[in-house]
């Protein structure tokens, strides 16, 4: 007996029955996406015993549980879910060295192709239709784009991102869906497998990410995608991505200064680094770049006969009125290196006999639905909290921008100062989504309308960065760009990260941790403190309004004008009564500095 399984994104079917032993087919070889069927085999070549622990509890756990335990009712019950122990794996790969530190073995960049040796993955990748892309910023939203135009052209897509903010599913969507359960837990287990089974003190077990660009490798492979889409983890050259060899198109985005400690202290250096994705004669597209990094980049495609094109930035009057679907107006210079390498990919694979590029007056309406329904969590994001208690929606809300280097911290100063001047249509739209959700009459709605446009706002930065990183260059930054669009802060927060790098997240949230280190918070806390009290900052110190002490936590340092909290949770609970005791201030949160911050934020306020 063996077992046949329907995969779709929201259930899991099984259905048990004979299939004789030569319908199995190789996950690669296959006409359609694999089923547990196609997989078992694979699977079993593990021992029994363990083989039974996991792998059934893949998509069989209400037949054969995973680690049970006996429960007080006498049941036994799940003590680890199948979930949680592939993220404790995945876990025990990351390393807690310094990115800069490449002392260990399994960093070194030849590995990967042995790995994919290993899984059987050399001529999948080979077929893959490609489209890679780097740069510092910008190239999460360029993919983005690119993907949502190719899946409305009618293609089956695989979109590789990191990092993600809440579940590491998102790092791996197929038609522009998160990965399943499911489906993830196969692919996991069948590559970690492999891998242990394979690996030895010369070639040891791929550190986090490497393990998990292999995984998309795998998942896209076996999904039969007609396109898969790359984005860089970090660099280039030596990216885990880079083991592609015949990409169709590549892309650079927006270069700055970012992880110097490994791409080097100037542009030119970061450039060449970038650079490294290029592949001889395969065409490559950038955008607008300072001087000296467009000549590095110029110089590395003339080395290897790259034909590199600039990409202009998209013209908004090509999307027939309607707003792209990434907010910022960075985000059509994003477009505009979109449009180009879809373009490009479309001809090269011989879909298109028309050349968009050079028609300059419009866009395919496929084209269009793409870049105005892409969407990407934790990038220009606002979010109106829905758990505080107040008179009317958007009384606190959140805006979400992962920025975390000088030049992404002038971008999000720039869009959270437009967002919040734009403040009277977003409340309409917030009352209106009310009344449409609740079910309340119009009068009541514009009621509270008028009610929310004669509040005072208030304007909040929530704020945390990495240590690696260096505050005294970007919380200036993004106080001097706000200040230059009308817009100061009243008071800062500044709090640790919930999530660690060194652990993956599951779905259940630790405890606030009471004992938790703060000196770098108190860091964050002296550079605010010096900021306000300088000559650039005046204008900042000048705009404070006195905001009350809000809750009483004696696990928080709150001054009239900065706060440093030991949790995440207690500094939302402190906005949340903030809200409760003023109800004539509309509060607008920025929260900012680190793409886990704004992850752990989104958990807690979606």
């Amino acid at each position: 007996m063996q077992f046949s399984a329907n995969y779709n994104q929201n259930s899991f079917q099984l259905t048990a029955y004979q299939i004789p032993t030569q319908s199995v087919t190789h996950p690669f070889s296959c006409s359609h996406s694999p089923t547990a069927a196609d997989l078992a085999p694979l699977l079993r070549r593990r021992k029994a015993p363990i083989l039974l622990r996991r792998r059934y509890s893949i998509g069989f756990e209400r037949l054969i549980p995973a680690k049970m335990s006996q429960g007080d009712n006498g049941l036994e019950k799940p003590i680890v879910s199948p979930y949680d122990e592939a993220m404790e794996a995945l876990s025990s790969l990351i390393t807690k060295r310094s990115r800069a530190d490449k002392s260990n073995k399994g960093d070194r960049f030849d590995l990967l192709f042995d790995y994919l040796k290993i899984l059987e993955l050399e001529e999948p990748v080979k077929e893959m239709k490609i489209i890679h892309v780097a740069g510092t910023k910008g190239k999460g939203s360029t993919c983005t784009f690119t993907e949502a135009i190719l899946r409305n052209c009618g293609f089956h897509t695989g979109l590789f991102t990191s990092p993600h903010l809440i579940d590491v599913r998102e790092r791996f969507t197929l038609d522009g869906v998160d990965i399943c359960e499911d489906k993830f837990l196969a692919y996991f287990w069948w590559c970690w497998d492999r891998l242990k089974e394979s690996t030895s003190e010369e070639v040891p077990m791929p550190t986090y990410f490497r393990f998990l660009a292999l995984l998309a490798f795998k998942i896209f492979a076996a999904e039969q995608v007609d396109v898969a889409i790359l984005e860089v983890g970090l660099g280039g050259k030596f990216d885990a991505t880079n083991v592609v060899e015949t990409p169709v198109v590549c892309g650079i985005a927006s270069l700055g200064y970012d992880h110097m400690e490994i791409l080097g202290n100037t542009l030119g250096q970061i450039a060449g680094e970038k650079a490294g994705i290029f592949k001889r004669g395969v065409p490559a597209f950038t955008v607008p770049q300072p001087d000296e990094a467009m000549c590095v980049l110029e110089e590395r495609a003339s080395e290897l006969d790259v034909p590199l094109q600039v990409a202009a930035p998209l013209d908004p009057e090509l999307l027939s009125g309607l707003p792209l679907g990434l907010e910022g107006e960075h985000q059509f210079v994003n477009a505009g290196l979109a449009i180009a390498l879809c373009s490009t990919w479309l001809q090269r694979t011989g879909n298109v006999g028309l050349n968009y590029l050079k028609d300059s007056t419009s866009l395919p309406e496929q084209f269009i639905k793409g870049l105005t329904t892409a969407a990407l969590q934790g990038r220009a994001q606002i979010v109106p909290d829905c758990l505080v208690e107040s008179e009317s929606p958007g009384d606190l809300v959140f805006y979400f921008d992962g920025a975390h280097s000088p030049e992404s911290m002038d971008v999000c100063a720039k869009w959270f100062s437009l967002a919040i001047k734009e403040d009277h249509g977003q409340q309409k739209t917030l009352n209106d989504q009310a009344q449409y959700d609740s079910g309340v009459s119009h009068q009541l709605v514009q009621s509270d309308l008028h009610k929310t446009s004669k509040k005072n706002s208030m304007q909040i930065l929530l704020f945390n960065c990495m240590s690696v990183r260096d505050p005294q260059l970007l919380l200036p930054r993004l106080v001097n760009a706000c200040a230059s669009h009308g817009v100061n802060f009243q008071k800062a927060l500044f709090v640790p990260n919930t999530s660690v790098y060194y652990k993956v997240r599951t779905s259940s949230l630790p405890l606030p941790d009471t004992q938790v280190d703060l000196s770098w918070q108190l860091t964050l806390q002296r550079i605010w403190e010096n900021l306000k009290h300088s000559e650039k900052g005046r204008d900042m110190k000048n705009a404070d309004i006195s905001l009350g002490e809000g809750i009483d936590n004696k696990n928080a340092l709150i001054c009239e004008h900065i706060s440093v909290f030991p949790s995440i949770p207690l500094a939302l609970e402190w906005l949340r009564e903030c809200v409760r005791k003023n109800k004539s201030v509309r509060f607008q949160v920025l929260v900012t500095g680190s793409l886990h911050l704004v992850g752990d934020v989104l958990r807690l306020v979606k």
